[in-house]
């Protein structure tokens, strides 16, 4: 299998490749193209905007979580597309110290991997010809990795235009697209990032307005003869198998955050899947053999979610004979309590002992590599684990026993070790795939 692919990538966070990428995902779309999205890195927003844009799921692929033969396995979902779109993250070579699965957790490593020619956005606000020097700094850093040229962000004028076309032509770089500045192609964000793509107002009409902002503003036809030139082949590779047969899945505005790829994996292998909603005061499938409460924003939701009856008493009942499973924000929903960012205590299902603080806030952010002190519904302990932690909140209260001994991507043990209690688990870290 054979697609051609491109990666938008950015020197940094904030330069606005995902609005390229969005504008781009749907130009392409209403061309009549079939357009495979990616999100490079452990990102749990971005691959739901990307599928609005194109109708296609959108995957991530981790080069420091994921090993090279789940990577290929899941580069083969783009089988029958006849293009890939990738989206970088943070800046094109940003990554961990040490490498895992294929690398250092950084875009580059996936576009040189795949061989995606790498289209750099860069923001040239308050500059002209020196960005030239950043773009070619970016070009010329890593001979091994195709780069294509730069779409120029945030133009001021079309004196500006001019300036920086002049310095990106004696550098050698080739400019794709020049962008005005324009207050209104932003998407709104929060404290984990962008908005969630299921909360925006007007998604579709917000990325009309990035396809046709692209259109009249980026050479979509060279876009698409550069993408030509890097051919993806996945090979054959497994995607990660079921932790039970009827899975149970939280899915609502406060439980969102589960990784495509999981989900797809279980699929395949014959699981069921069975959402349900406690925002809406569902309670899990009473023939589910485990429940799986995924991150979101349950702090934005904890009222509504401690008023939610029938779903913490079936979650009860439930946890009396089968395993029930949190993270991150579905860690938090399954403890004693959580304090929102005003002050205000929410009881949650008391299941774990975890009381958790959003009005005492700290950031906790990176890879997590984790060994199972004691089981996940059918992940025995000794599983190691790859994964993701990004939240705000602080824990007040853990009484509960470790549920894993986990480190940071350097080894560094951190204290979020997850707890468990009987049948009931709980991690801050979102799992990407078992470790190599």
């Amino acid at each position: 299998m054979t697609v051609p692919g491109l990666m938008i990538a950015a020197p940094a966070s904030g330069t606005g490749k995902t609005t390229v990428m969005l504008g781009l995902l749907r130009a392409l779309r209403e061309d009549g193209l079939a357009i495979q999205p990616f999100k490079s890195g452990p990102d749990y927003i971005d691959p739901a905007f990307h599928r609005a844009a194109c109708g296609r799921a959108s995957f991530n692929l981790d080069s420091w979580a994921m090993t090279p033969g789940l990577i290929d396995a899941i580069a083969a979902e783009a089988s029958g597309a006849d293009m890939i779109l990738a989206e970088g993250s943070m800046g094109l070579y940003d990554g961990v110290a040490s490498a895992g699965g294929t690398g250092y957790g950084a875009s580059a490593d996936i576009a040189r991997r795949m061989g995606w020619p790498v289209i750099l956005v860069i923001d040239v606000s308050g500059q002209a010809q020196s960005a030239a020097a950043t773009a070619m700094g970016f070009a010329r850093f890593d001979p091994d990795l195709p780069f294509a040229g730069v779409i120029l962000n945030r133009v001021a004028s079309p004196r500006h235009e001019r300036l920086v076309r002049r310095g990106m032509e004696a550098a050698g770089i080739r400019v794709l697209g020049a962008l005005p500045r324009r207050g209104d192609l932003t998407l709104p964000e929060r404290h984990l990032g962008l908005v969630q793509a299921v909360e925006h107002p007007d998604l579709d009409r917000a990325i009309a307005d990035y396809a046709a902002f692209l259109r009249d503003h980026a050479d979509l036809a060279v876009i698409r003869d550069i993408a030509a030139a890097g051919l993806t082949g996945g090979a054959a590779g497994r995607l990660p198998i079921p932790p039970a047969q009827r899975i149970a899945l939280a899915r609502d505005a406060a439980f969102s955050f589960t990784y495509p790829h999981l989900l797809e994996g279980w699929r395949r292998a014959g699981a069921e899947i069975l959402p349900f909603s406690p925002l809406a005061d569902e309670a899990p499938a009473i023939d589910a053999d485990l429940v799986w409460l995924p991150g979101g924003y349950p702090e934005l939701h904890a009222g509504p979610i401690a008023s939610a009856s029938r779903f913490l008493a079936a979650l009860h009942h439930h946890a009396g004979t089968r395993p029930v499973h949190g993270e991150c924000g579905g860690y938090m929903v399954l403890g004693e309590a959580l304090i929102d960012k005003d002050g205000q205590r929410h009881a949650m299902a008391g299941l774990l002992g975890l009381v958790t603080s959003y009005a005492q806030r700290r950031m906790h952010l990176g890879y997590r590599h984790a060994r199972l002190l004691a089981p996940i519904a059918g992940m025995a302990a000794d599983t190691t684990l790859r994964g993701h932690e990004f939240h705000y909140s602080t824990i007040l209260d853990q009484p509960d026993a470790p549920l894993a001994h986990v480190t940071d991507a350097d080894g560094v043990a951190v204290a979020e070790t997850g707890s468990y209690r009987g049948r009931v688990t709980g991690t801050f870290f979102h799992m990407i795939a078992p470790a190599p």
